[in-house]
């Protein structure tokens, strides 16, 4: 009674039409849920892979320059504020950390060897030729260096022990030592990176 629907299934041996190829994407593409076919997974990596050298020369020293001076800004910031992260490697660690702030702590004397040695050459030029000024002046000056030498060492053997005592015999840093006495005969404003605690607050 009813004539049957056409049947769209294709059999061997059938053509095409243009607007059955039409039906047959959009199906594919409702099938998808999305609208489109659905990328592979190596498509989606390639897309988001980034070359790691720029195939411009002049934008990759242009954007290594901007590291390298975010790097220094960063350092800069961290010898004024002693940020231990972006620190110089020879000021890195809890054991520099502690000889800077032993160090500052106390007063030494040959933090002041430097602005009075500059006062004793002064000195001898203003007395000249007249040894009987010049002669004292620099005994006293060798006088001053023996005594903050001494201080030093004096120093430096307090140091050690508590370096000892605080991180242990056999783990205290190479080099702590002429570490913490370069710094003692620096002066206090010029010390880098700057001193984060005051005369006689002592670490723990």
């Amino acid at each position: 009674m009813f004539g049957r629907k056409k049947d769209s299934t294709l059999t061997p041996g059938s053509t095409i039409k243009a607007e059955d190829v039409g039906s047959l994407d959009a199906a594919m593409d409702a099938a998808t849920g999305k609208g489109r076919a659905t990328p592979k997974r190596r498509e989606a990596e390639a897309k988001n892979r980034r070359p790691l050298v720029h195939n411009d020369p002049k934008l990759a020293r242009s954007e290594q320059r901007k590291k390298n001076a975010e790097a220094r800004a960063q350092m800069n910031a961290a010898m004024v504020s002693g940020d231990d992260r972006y620190l110089p490697a020879q000021h890195k660690g809890a054991q520099r950390r502690y000889i800077r702030d032993f160090v500052d702590a106390r007063w030494s004397l040959g933090e002041f060897f430097l602005p009075v040695a500059f006062v004793f050459v002064i000195g001898t030029f203003v007395v000249g030729n007249r040894p009987e000024f010049a002669l004292p002046l620099i005994l006293a000056l060798y006088g001053l260096v023996a005594i903050a030498v001494t201080d030093s060492v004096l120093m430096a053997r307090r140091v050690r022990k508590r370096l000892r005592e605080s991180f242990g015999e056999d783990k205290v840093q190479r080099g702590s030592i002429m570490y913490a006495v370069l710094r003692s005969f620096q002066m206090r404003p010029t010390r880098m990176p700057k001193p984060q605690v005051k005369r006689g607050q002592y670490p723990g």
